[in-house]
């Protein structure tokens, strides 16, 4: 009975001492991790620093197409340099082709048909119709003769009445046909009539017209780079389809990266410290030690909310910022298009004086 008595304090101690030993052991200060990397140190007295996004000078250009179809070819892969009007990838163009060739058979029958009114008179109709006046002039001269023979014998019972009138109108018949041979002989000579001319050059004007909207249409679906540079992503293979209502995401990201822009984030609190024309360096994320000089570019003179470095259009952060535009030459610099950068500027004169008089 005793020693039962004596198990329950032993146990209640021995809960006790266990319980201490736990609170002293979690209380104990765990060692910091080293840093993976050690953090830039400003290279100034008095500074401006902000986060800094890399980029093509000429900024990151998503090229798209304004027309939607199936992409058929893609000539370009990530690295390539191209010029500007590069070809970089083409939608379907099967039908656009069979619409040139459509407008460049209409051209050419147009052309035909001012050609040939341009030709006129053709030398082998002039004489068919040279005889068919001489043959109207001479039955005209005939018919003028029995008539002058039939009048010669009016009042006597040789002619009647009746006989006379059909010869008189057998004459202004003949001499009728005889001046529609001559008008249409000098119709024939005269040529094309200028309204027929006017007509037909309108209609080759406006066939060249068609043909060259059907060229520029199958042009269209040929999208080219618009300026010089490197591309940085082909989001687009043969056989997608294209749309023009979707453009978030680009076929074809592209810029120029001999020379680089580093776009800083100032917080809207340090932008009056800002003076363009201040000296600025740029460290690498990861590495400190890569830097380099930058040279100021200009400021983007709206303040916008600062956007999370996560990719979402709609992420942000409370904090608003003044953007600044920075570039460097790229040279052999480890340094990548949407790369960070800790970016620290020289403040200006009167920050300067400020800190100076603290």
């Amino acid at each position: 009975m005793k020693l039962r008595n004596a198990v329950v304090p032993i146990l209640a101690l021995t809960g006790i001492a266990i319980t201490a030993y736990t609170v002293a052991s979690g209380e104990k200060t765990l060692p910091l991790a080293p840093p993976v990397a050690e953090p830039a140190k400003p290279p100034f007295p008095v500074f401006i620093a902000g986060a800094g996004l890399v980029e093509a000078s000429t900024e990151n250009i998503g090229v798209s197409t304004d027309l939607p179809g199936v992409v058929a070819k893609v000539l370009v892969k990530v690295g390539n340099p191209v010029q500007t009007g590069h070809p970089l990838f083409v939608l379907d163009d099967r039908q656009a082709r069979a619409e040139v060739e459509v407008q460049e058979s209409n051209l050419r029958i147009a052309e035909v048909t001012l050609a040939k009114l341009r030709a006129l008179p053709r030398s082998e109709e002039i004489p068919a119709a040279i005889a068919r006046l001489a043959e109207a002039q001479a039955l005209a001269m005939d018919a003028r003769d029995q008539l002058g023979r039939a009048e010669a014998l009016q009042g006597s019972a040789a002619l009647s009445r009746e006989e006379l009138q059909r010869r008189r109108n057998a004459a202004a018949a003949a001499s009728a046909r005889a001046a529609e041979a001559k008008a249409s002989l000098e119709l024939l000579t005269a040529g094309a009539w200028k309204q027929d001319l006017a007509v037909a050059e309108a209609q080759v004007a406006a066939a060249r017209a068609q043909l060259s909207a059907a060229r520029t249409q199958l042009d269209r679906l040929t999208v080219r780079a618009p300026v010089a540079g490197e591309i940085l992503q082909v989001n687009v293979r043969p056989g997608e389809y294209l749309s023009t209502m979707n453009t978030a995401i680009p076929p074809v990201m592209m810029g120029d990266t001999q020379i680089l822009h580093v776009r800083v984030d100032i917080d809207e609190n340090d932008a009056w410290r800002l003076k363009p024309g201040t000296r600025a360096v740029a460290s690498l994320r990861g590495n400190a030690e890569v830097k380099t000089d930058l040279r100021f570019v200009r400021v983007e003179p709206y303040v916008v909310p600062k956007k999370s470095l996560t990719g979402g259009s709609n992420e942000r952060v409370d904090t608003r910022v003044l953007q600044a535009l920075y570039a460097f030459e790229r040279g052999n610099l480890p340094v990548f298009v949407g790369q960070q950068m800790d970016v620290f500027i020289e403040a200006g004169p009167e920050a300067i004086a400020q800190v100076m008089l603290k």
